[in-house]
C-alpha cells in the first residue's frame, strides 16, 4: 500500500519543467503501449536519456508503463497529461521536448491539434498515421508555419508506409545501370500460426476514409498538381481484379492503402529535388551520402495488393472491402461497421485488439516484383515491353504492435542524433527524409529484414 501512495503522489506533483528528448503522447492506446515498450529498450543506453509519456488518464498511462517494463519494475519516468481537445496541454508538451510521437487515432478526428501545436512551436513530429486525407490536409495547411518554425513533420512512420518506401527504393537500386524499372507492385501477406486481428483504430480509419473520401478529391483539386517523375517506357495497364502470383505463391487485389500515395509524395519531392532535401546542417560526406544514395534510386510506377495463399483468403479480403465501400458511405451504414466490427470484418477486427498471443505469433512478408528494361534506351523504341524483372522482398514481425513500433522509435532515433543532416523543417512523407540515413540498416538490426530474391530476364 506504502508503494502505491507513493505512486499516485508522484502522478498526482507538479512537474518540475524538466526537458525530454521525446514525448509519447496516446502511450496508454493499443498501439502507443507497444512503443513505449520499445522505447524503453533504448532508454538509457546512451541512445535515448530521457522520455515522457502524456495522454489524458494518468491512471491509464501508468498502468501502460508497468505492462511495458515487464518483468521489470516502472522506470521513474514522467506522467504528463495532456488532451488532443485542449490546444494549450498539447502546446505545453511541445515546450519540453524537441520531438513529439503521436499515437492518437484516427489521426483525422484527433491529429490536427497535435500538429499545429508542433508546427507553430517548431517541436518535431512522428506519426503512425495511415490516413491520406490527414497527411495531405497537414501537407497543405502546415508546411509553410512548420519551413518558418523548423519543425519536421512526418507521418506515416509505421507499418504505413516505410517498408513500402524503403522496399521501393531497396528494388529501384537493383536497377544497376542501364537497366531500369518500370513499374514495382508491392504484395503484402500477413501471416500467423494463431490468427490474425487487427486494431479497431485501423478499421476505423479506413471507415471514416470512405466516408470522408471526396474531401480527399477536394483538396487535391484546390491544390497545384506535383511534377511526375520521369519513367522508362508506357504506363502499365491496371491488370487483372484478381491476380494470381504464381512465382510468389500468392492470390491478390488491389489494397487500397497509403502507401502507394506516399511513395508518390516521395518521388513528386524527388522530382523536384533530384538529390534530395539538404539537411540543416550538413557535413560534407553527408553531402556526398546523400546525392550518391538519391543518384542509385530510379522511379517507376507502384501499387500496392494484398495477398494470400488462397483464392478463398482473397474472396474474404475483397467482401470486407465491399462492406465498407458500401456502408461506409451513408451514416447508418457507418454506424454499422463500428457497431459491429468482428461482423462486417469478419473476424479480422475487434475492439478489443489482439491479444499478446497473437500479436507474437503473426508475422508479414512484402514483396517487391519490378519489371522494366535491361537496357532503359530500348524503353524509347515505341511501345517496347519489359524485358527484365527484379524481385526482393521485406519481412518481419506482426505490423501494428512490433513492426510500427520498431520502425517509429528508429526514425526517431535518427531524428534526434542525426537532426543537422535533416532539413530544418516542412511537411514531408518519411521516405524523402529517411532514405539516404541508416534507417534500413537499423531495421535490419532489428527483426526487419530486406533480401534480394530473384533477377530474371523474361520474355516479351
Amino acid at each position: 500500500m506504502g508503494r502505491q501512495r507513493d505512486v499516485k503522489k508522484e502522478m498526482e506533483e507538479e512537474e518540475n519543467g524538466d526537458r525530454f528528448d521525446l514525448i509519447i503522447l496516446g502511450a496508454s492506446g493499443f498501439t502507443g503501449k507497444y512503443v513505449l515498450r520499445e522505447a524503453l529498450k533504448f532508454l538509457n543506453t546512451g541512445k535515448l536519456k530521457s522520455i515522457a509519456i502524456a495522454g489524458r488518464s494518468q491512471e491509464k498511462l501508468y498502468h501502460a508503463l508497468q505492462w511495458a517494463s515487464r518483468p521489470n519494475p516502472p522506470p521513474s519516468i514522467p506522467i504528463l497529461t495532456a488532451d488532443t481537445a485542449h490546444p494549450p496541454s498539447l502546446r505545453a508538451l511541445c515546450s519540453r521536448t524537441s520531438l513529439l510521437l503521436n499515437c492518437v487515432g484516427p489521426f483525422r478526428l484527433h491529429g490536427d491539434p497535435v500538429v499545429s501545436a508542433c508546427a507553430s512551436s517548431g517541436c518535431d513530429y512522428l506519426d503512425i498515421s495511415g490516413e491520406p486525407e490527414f497527411m495531405e490536409r497537414v501537407e497543405a495547411t502546415y508546411h509553410a508555419t512548420a519551413l518558418e518554425s523548423g519543425a519536421l513533420l512526418v507521418s506515416a512512420c509505421g507499418f504505413d508506409s516505410v517498408p513500402a518506401e524503403l522496399g521501393l527504393m531497396f528494388n529501384s537500386r537493383q536497377w544497376v545501370g542501364p537497366a531500369a524499372p518500370n513499374r514495382v507492385e508491392a504484395y503484402v501477406a500477413l501471416e500467423s500460426y494463431n490468427r490474425i486481428v487487427g486494431n479497431f483504430a485501423t478499421y476505423e480509419s479506413a471507415v471514416l476514409g470512405v466516408a470522408n473520401a471526396h474531401k480527399l478529391q477536394q483538396l487535391r483539386r484546390s491544390r497545384p498538381r506535383k511534377p511526375r517523375p520521369q519513367i522508362p517506357g508506357p504506363p502499365p495497364s491496371k491488370g487483372e481484379s484478381i491476380e494470381n502470383q504464381k512465382k510468389i505463391g500468392l492470390w491478390a487485389v488491389k489494397l487500397p492503402s497509403a502507401d502507394s500515395i506516399v511513395v508518390r509524395r516521395t518521388l513528386a519531392t524527388l522530382t523536384e529535388n533530384p538529390h534530395g532535401l539538404p539537411g540543416l546542417s550538413e557535413t560534407a560526406e553527408m553531402v556526398e551520402k546523400r546525392e550518391a544514395f538519391w543518384s542509385s534510386v530510379k522511379p517507376a510506377h507502384f501499387g500496392v495488393k494484398i495477398g494470400s495463399k488462397s483464392l478463398l483468403g482473397i474472396i474474404r479480403i475483397f467482401m470486407v472491402g465491399v462492406f465498407i465501400g458500401l456502408l461506409g458511405g451513408f451514416g447508418f451504414g457507418r454506424w454499422l461497421l463500428l457497431k459491429f466490427p468482428l461482423i462486417f470484418s469478419l473476424g479480422w477486427f475487434q475492439k478489443n485488439g489482439p491479444s499478446e498471443e497473437e500479436v507474437e505469433s503473426a508475422s508479414f512478408k512484402m514483396w517487391f516484383v519490378g519489371r522494366g528494361y535491361s537496357d532503359s534506351s530500348t524503353a524509347l523504341q515505341g511501345n517496347a515491353k519489359p524485358d527484365m524483372e527484379i524481385v526482393t522482398r521485406v519481412m518481419g514481425p506482426e505490423i501494428g504492435y512490433l513492426t510500427t513500433p520498431i520502425i517509429l522509435i528508429q526514425c526517431a532515433l535518427i531524428l534526434l542524433s542525426q537532426r543537422n543532416n535533416l532539413p530544418k523543417g516542412g511537411v514531408y512523407p518519411p521516405g524523402i527524409l529517411f532514405g539516404p540515413t541508416d534507417l534500413q540498416e537499423r531495421l535490419q538490426q532489428n527483426g526487419i529484414s530486406f533480401d534480394v530474391i530473384s533477377k530474371n530476364n523474361i520474355s516479351s
